[in-house]
């Protein structure tokens, strides 16, 4: 729904887009996952591999939070480009995508999951190159100058 509270069907939210990419991310994952029980490659050896992986775990687990956190009190009245620099979304335009793969990287590392580590790697190029292009048009027609000030002043 935009503006007015009419459905066009033609138009794609944002929020479809998310759940878009996040299903996504979940088939390459439960792909890689498959992958490394079929062929089980333990190529990542030394023994901070597993405590770098928990680091990369509580990291995406707490960042996931923060962002949901910070975009569950987004006011929709009086945008500026400030309103969006807020918590997270300061740093980066997409934190609870960083925060997924920071998850799904370190949960790789943990098991020691080649395939794991690859597929998260491939989604997250799908990701970045085709689903934030989509979800940032969206933003770019929905808030208009206010979002594409925040979009050159901060990063994906």
């Amino acid at each position: 729904m935009y503006g007015g509270g009419t459905k066009d069907p033609k138009r794609v939210s944002v929020h479809r887009v998310l759940v878009r990419s996040y299903y996504t991310s979940l088939l390459f994952f439960l792909i890689g996952v498959c992958l490394d029980m079929i062929f089980r490659l333990n190529i990542l050896k030394g023994v901070m591999i597993a405590p770098a992986g928990f680091i990369f775990l509580i990291a995406g687990t707490w960042l996931i939070i923060w962002a949901q956190h910070t975009s569950r009190n987004f006011q929709n009245d009086n945008i500026t480009s400030e309103s969006f620099r807020r918590g997270p979304y300061s740093f980066t335009r997409n934190p609870t995508y960083w925060g997924l793969y920071l998850v799904l990287f370190g949960f790789g590392l943990v098991i020691n999951a080649i395939f794991v580590l690859a597929s998260t790697i491939v989604s997250f190029f799908i990701t970045k190159f085709f689903f934030l292009k989509q979800e940032e048009k969206i933003l770019a027609e929905k808030y208009g100058d206010a979002y594409l000030e925040y979009k050159k002043s901060v990063h994906t």
